[in-house]
């Protein structure tokens, strides 16, 4: 996944929910800045932040090995 998918995502998910970017910034302590830079695909984006994201527009992730490495 690349993080441009990554922000790509989210953004759906928000719009989805019918969330404006500040609303989804505000229940995830965050700043509006950094939904932007997020759902931009910015390559700097905190992690942590970014996993609080998820789990506030409701999605589970679950990790698994990939069967080939590249």
């Amino acid at each position: 996944m690349t993080t441009q998918a990554f922000g790509d995502f989210v953004r759906k998910r928000r719009k989805e929910l019918h969330l404006k970017q500040s609303d989804l910034a505000l229940v995830s302590g965050t700043g509006t800045r950094f939904i932007s830079d997020l759902e931009s695909g910015k390559r700097t984006c905190e992690l942590g932040k970014a996993f609080d994201v998820l789990a506030n527009l409701g999605v589970e992730l679950t990790f698994s090995p990939r069967k080939e490495l590249k």
